[in-house]
Parts: structure tokens; sequence; C-alpha cells
């Protein structure tokens, strides 16, 4: 079963980019045009001297003239190739900079998804847009474009010459009409879909694999590789049978073209002989229109063989202009002051199987929250709530009276930063990396600030050079732990005055875990900070304790009073205790 991905492009739309898009480069597409129709011209002005090379031999002509036909004749192939040449040069040179703006437009809107529209379609989706899509779209440009223009205007051009020619001759083209039309029709209105969901099952394919390769060791520890390989297995067999449907329309279709190709031209002796005969026409004329008719053949072949890629390439565009940021149509008002509130929150990701039920809680300003629990119990679920990724089915999360999930994007992210253990490395810089939150305006001392508070001058010091040191793929590799340390920085220069901390630290040792939260501690002193923890001593440290257990939060105070009321705290402290002992023991065996 196919799941849920990014929408489509109108067709409306789709077409609005295009003449957007040509129209900002109207210049450089009509030179490109201009040089295809003077090659064009250039083209077909071949067998015009053929046939009337044919009526001067016939007429028994010199060999003078017959030399300057000839002449003529490899002038107008050598014109022909130059200007296709150049024409092809400008419309390759064109598709890039098309290219270009479609890449960097997917980024940016990309950028602008609400990261629940994200996750509910997966990554992968939006992979497959920005990887194996836009190069549809890019082969598109760069073949399918510059050969559809020749061969449409070689078709257009050699009909009107032919008709020019000869008018009772240019008839024989009705038999190619007659024999193509339908079967080209029939084509044409089935396969776009086909295309379209041949496409979404490649993308599902690209979701599964990114999807298990990411996941790979948390398969391997659950038992779950059999699983996955034949999730794998589905997927791809899906993909293979939207690829065999369109194979088996071409498979009906591809017959009608052939005769489309010979048909004419016996028709075109036929009636050629007959119209000779009664002397309506001449020998060399025969021969032209012959010669026109063959020529005829490769531009239509190649106009409708690469209707796929161009159709495909036109489902892979309304994909990418698909990615895009919708309205945001959040109006809550502007909190009047920092405090959260849950009340009687519900949140179910899929109908019928809440993670949270009946959640109330309230943080007041500038408190430490730590929320401890087992694993499952619907932390981290809590904790997008309360950065206003997702929005509750019933209850609600407000900060200062407004309710979270309704704030406007750029006002919900000057509230409330969530930072969860998953970081990314960007291709860049050390100071370009540390420098996202915001304007890239701080200074050199600001920047190691920021990284001693979170731990991480030493390594940076260490680096060749300094801030300007190329970090991620091809480059400084940085160590999955340095990458946090690197995310924390962005949030100490960000300043948020309420953060949402999930397992921010779980990839440093607890010994650096804990320098890094007393630090941090320090460094964001009078703000909010609710902390996701698995390490217990995140929650010793904080000023009040929320354990939340199958949805619900079941205690909440401070760890000293948690501890005195032996409940389920008090079980996780002494089960965690028990763990590091016996880890201990290990070890030291």
């Amino acid at each position: 079963m196919i799941r849920s991905t990014l929408p489509l492009a109108s067709r409306a739309a789709t077409r609005n980019w295009l003449r957007g898009t040509l129209r900002q480069h109207r210049t450089a597409f009509l030179v490109a045009a201009g040089l295809f129709t003077v090659a064009t011209v250039a083209g077909i002005a071949g067998p015009q001297i053929l046939g009337t090379l044919v009526d001067h031999v016939t007429a028994g002509g010199g060999t003078g003239e017959i030399d300057v036909l000839a002449l003529v004749f490899v002038a107008a192939l050598v014109v022909q190739a130059a200007l296709s040449k150049a024409a092809r040069a400008r419309i390759g040179m064109l598709g890039e900079r098309i290219i270009a703006d479609a890449r960097e437009g997917l980024i940016d809107q990309a950028l602008r998804l609400p990261l629940s529209d994200i996750e509910t379609a997966g990554t992968g989706d939006l992979l497959s847009r920005a990887t194996s899509d836009v190069d549809r779209i890019d082969h598109a440009v760069r073949n399918a474009v510059p050969t559809i223009t020749t061969s449409a205007l070689t078709l257009s051009i050699t009909t009107v010459a032919m008709i020019a020619t000869s008018p009772l001759l240019a008839l024989a083209l009705l038999v190619a009409v007659a024999v193509v039309y339908f079967p080209t029709r029939w084509y044409l209105r089935r396969a776009p879909d086909v295309i379209a969901r041949m496409l979404r099952s490649w993308a599902v394919l690209h979701s599964t694999t990114h999807e298990t390769a990411e996941g790979a060791r948390t398969t391997e520890a659950l038992g779950l590789t059999g699983h996955r390989e034949r999730t794998g297995e589905d997927s791809l067999q899906t993909a293979l049978r939207g690829e065999r449907r369109l194979r088996l329309m071409q498979t009906r279709w591809t017959p009608f073209l052939e005769l489309s190709h010979t048909l004419p031209i016996a028709a075109t002796l036929a009636l050629g002989g007959w119209a000779y005969a009664q002397g309506l026409v001449e020998l060399g004329t025969i021969a032209t229109m012959v010669l026109y008719v063959q020529a005829l053949a490769t531009p239509m072949d190649e106009l409708l063989w690469w209707f796929e890629d161009m159709a495909v390439a036109g489902t892979a565009l309304r994909r990418v202009l698909g990615v895009q940021a919708p309205d945001d149509e959040r109006t809550a008002a502007a909190p009047t002051g920092r405090d959260i509130d849950v009340r009687d929150v519900h949140f179910s990701y899929a109908a019928g199987k809440e993670v949270l039920r009946g959640v109330d809680l309230r943080v007041p300003r500038g408190q430490r929250l730590a929320i401890v629990g087992p694993s499952g119990a619907g932390k981290s679920t809590l904790g997008r709530l309360l950065a206003g990724i997702s929005a509750p089915t019933r209850g609600s999360v407000t900060i200062g009276g407004s309710e979270v999930s309704e704030l406007a994007e750029d006002l919900l992210r000057g509230e409330i930063l969530l930072l969860t253990q998953e970081q990314h490395v960007f291709a860049g810089t050390l100071r370009d990396n540390l420098t996202l939150p915001g304007d890239g305006s701080w200074a050199d001392e600001q920047l190691w600030d920021a990284l001693r508070a979170v731990g991480g001058a030493r390594w940076a010091e260490a680096l060749p050079d300094g801030l300007d040191t190329t970090l991620g793929t091809g480059a400084h590799a940085v160590p999955a732990a340095v990458a946090q340390q690197l995310a924390l920085a962005r949030v100490v220069l960000a300043d948020p005055h309420t953060l949402v901390l999930d397992e921010a630290t779980s990839l440093l040792d607890t010994s650096s875990a804990r320098d890094l939260e007393r630090t941090l501690a320090r460094v964001l002193e009078g703000r909010t900070v609710i902390a996701i923890a698995h390490r217990l001593h995140t929650a010793a440290a904080a000023d009040r304790v929320a354990v939340v257990e199958d949805g619900r939060i079941s205690e909440l105070g401070s760890h000293a009073e948690l501890l005195g009321a032996d409940g389920p705290y008090a079980r996780l402290v002494r089960t965690a205790s028990a763990q590091a002992a016996t880890a201990s023991a290990s070890s030291a065996e």
C-alpha cells in the first residue's frame, strides 16, 4: 500500500511555472528557437536540390551545373550541422539555468515546509523529488527539449514544403495520419496517469530504502531485518509493475508507428506513378517528395518516442513544484507571557491509538523541567506538542495564553525552539554551521564563546583552519558527539527564551553530558528549559520532574520529593543505578 506523500502541483500551476520561466528567459529561448528554425530550413533544402538535380540530369544538363548543385547540397548540410550544434548549445545553457532555478526553488520551499508535513510523507519522498525527479527534468531539458523542438519544426516545415512542392503527392501524408492518430491518442490519454503512479511507486521505494538504511541498527537490534527486506522487495515489485505496464502500452502502440513510416512511402510512389503517367508531375518532383516522406520518419519517431521522457519529466516537474510551503493560515495572537499550560491533552498518530491521554501540565517561565519515563511512554510526543510541531487531537497547549500550534511559523520559532538527538552537519565551514540560526553577523569571539559553552572549543581549536575549516561530506569529518555539540552551540547563539531538549546530549558519554548540562544551565539561566531525558542525572538537576507512563503524567514534583514518594520515579532511579553498577562491574572484569 502506498502511503501519504507530498502533493503534486496542479497542471495549471505547472503551466503557469513554464510560462513564467519562458518569459524570464525569453531572449535565450527565442535565439535557440531561431537557430533551430534556420537549421531545419537548411535541412529541407537538400531534397529540393536533389529533385532539381534529377530533373537536370533527365533533361540532359551539363556537368558544370551538376557540380554546382552538388556543392550547394553539401553546403546546406554543413550549414544545417553548424546551426544545429549552435542551437543545441544554446538550449543546453538555457536548460542549465532553468534546472538551477528549479533546484533552488525546491530547496527554498523544502526549508519552509512544516516539519509535520515532511514527517508524514517521509524524508525519502522529499529526497526522491530533490534527486531522481530533478534528474529526470534535467535529462528532458538536455535531450528531449532540443530533440522535440527540432522534430516539431522539421515536421512542420517539411509538411509545408511538401504541399508547396506538390499538393497532389502531399495527399499521401493522410495515410500516416490515419494509421498513427487513433493509437497515439489512446496512448497519450493513458500514459500520464500510468507514469504518475510509476514515479510515485519509485518514490516509495526510495523512501523505504532510505529509512531502512537510516534505521539499520535499530532494525538489527529488534530482529526486523527480514521484515524490512520484505518491505523493500514489495516496494520494488510495485515499482516494477508500473514500469511493465508502461512498456506493455508501448508494445501495443509501436507497430502503428512503424506502419506510419512505410505506408506513406508506398502511397507516394503509387500516387506519383499515376500522376507521372498522367503528365501531372516530373520525376524530380516524385524523387523530392519521396525524400521528404523518408525525412519525416525520423522526426516523427523522435517526437513520439521522446513524449515518454517529456511525460515523465512533466510529472517529475509536478512533483518538484508540489514541494510548496502552504500558506500559513495560523492566526493566533502573539503570546502575552511565557508560561506554558497543557490542558487535558490527547494525541494520536493513527485513529484509535492514543499516544497521550489526558495530560495536564503547567511550566512557569524560567523553570527547568525534566520529562522522564520508559521508552514508548510518549515523552518525545509531548515535546513535539510543546514545540508546536504537532497539534493535540484534543485539549490545548498554550504559551502566554496563545495556542502553540496556531502561532505563525516565524512567531513560533521565536518563542520555542526544539532540539532533538538527530543532528546534521551541513556542507560548509564551521562558521557557516554555527551561524545558521540568524543573519551570520556574530563576531568570532561570540562563536568561540558558544563553542566553549557546549564543550566543543577544544575540538574546534584543533582544526586546520579554525572557524574557516570546511566540514561535511568529502571534507573534515565530524564525530556524531561533536555534531550534537555544534547543534547545541547554535542554540546558544539563537538564545531562545524557551527550549525543548529531546535527548540532545545522548551521544555524549555520561561525564561529558553532565559537564555540558551544567555549563548550559549557566548559559540558559532564566530561560525555560524542558529536557526529555533518558539519563536521570538530568532530572536530578531540574527544578521539577514529570514522569510519563503509558501516555499520562503519573508523577510530578522535585527530584527529592519524588524519591521520597517511592513511586515510579524512585523505581526508575533504582533501575538505572542497578544497570550502571552492572555495567561498571562488567567493565572491571
